[in-house]
C-alpha cells in the first residue's frame, strides 16, 4: 500500500475514536485491513459494555477473526488511533498481524488519564512484589493438561 492508503485507513481509525467519545466510550479506534480491503473496525467499549477487555484493538481483532474464520491474521494490517496498551499489543502479536500503524503515543494517552506505565512496571516485578497478590498453586496437577497437549497428534498449533 502507498502512503495515501495508509493515511486513509488511519483516518478511519481516528474517526472511530472521535465518534466513540460522542457515544460515551473511550477515545480509541482501530481498523484491520487485508489486501487493501477493510476486514474489521473496533472502538473502545469498556464502559459501554462494562468489559475491561473491550479495547478498540481487541474488538477489531475479534471481529476480523470471526469474519475470516481464523485466529491467524497474518497478512493483515492494523491501524490504531493510539499506541496499544500491553493487553492489546499482546493480542496483536497473538493474532499474528503483520503490520501495525498507530497515531497517538502512550505518552499522549497518559496525559489524559490512560496510563499503562503501572502495568509495565508490575510485569517487571517478581510475583511477591506485585500489587496483585499472586500465588502458584497445584502446578503438578495442572501439568497433566500440558502433557496431554504435547502428546496430542491432531492438535491445531497456534
Amino acid at each position: 500500500m502507498d502512503q495515501k492508503q495508509h493515511e486513509y485507513w488511519m483516518q478511519r481509525a481516528i474517526d472511530l475514536s472521535i465518534q466513540n467519545v460522542d457515544r460515551g466510550g473511550g477515545p480509541f479506534g482501530a481498523v484491520i485491513v487485508k489486501d487493501g480491503q477493510l476486514i474489521a473496525e473496533g472502538y473502545n467499549q469498556v464502559t459501554l459494555l462494562n468489559d475491561p477487555t473491550m479495547h478498540a484493538e481487541v474488538s477489531a481483532i475479534r471481529e476480523a477473526c470471526k469474519k475470516l474464520n481464523t485466529f491467524d491474521l497474518s497478512g493483515c494490517v492494523i491501524y490504531t488511533s493510539c499506541e496499544p496498551c500491553p493487553m492489546c499489543l499482546g493480542a496483536i502479536y497473538w493474532a499474528r498481524i503483520s503490520e501495525m500503524y498507530f497515531a497517538n503515543t502512550k505518552q499522549d494517552a497518559d496525559s489524559i488519564g490512560f496510563s499503562d506505565e503501572f502495568i509495565y512496571k508490575e510485569l517487571a516485578k517478581p510475583y511477591s512484589q506485585r500489587s496483585l497478590k499472586t500465588y502458584q498453586l497445584m502446578r503438578e496437577k495442572a501439568l497433566a493438561a500440558f502433557e496431554k497437549w504435547r502428546l496430542k497428534e491432531d492438535k491445531i498449533e497456534y
